[in-house]
């Protein structure tokens, strides 16, 4: 294995982790935006919402994805096994 394998292997890595893990930051990202506003409109500025919020939707978020999120990782777990033999 030289140089170039080691490169591609990691940029499927990166690639893999970006996958996995961009659509739960950009939910808790849009859900902190939504919760800021309606905080800043209503005056209350209690931290413990935006935590709950995030949380319940991470939780749905991998129930509802979290096959997906598995078969990605098994896909690229697969491919390396394979580059080792």
């Amino acid at each position: 294995m030289d140089a170039a394998d080691v490169a591609v292997v990691f940029g499927d890595g990166l690639g893999v982790a970006l996958r996995l893990g961009a659509p739960i930051l950009l939910l808790c990202m849009l859900v902190g935006v939504v919760v800021a506003i309606l905080q800043a409109v209503t005056q209350i500025h209690e931290q413990s919402i935006s935590f709950l919020l995030k949380l319940i939707v991470v939780v749905l978020f991998l129930i509802i994805g979290g096959n997906w999120m598995l078969r990605q990782l098994q896909e690229y777990a697969y491919s390396l096994f394979d580059l080792m033999v």
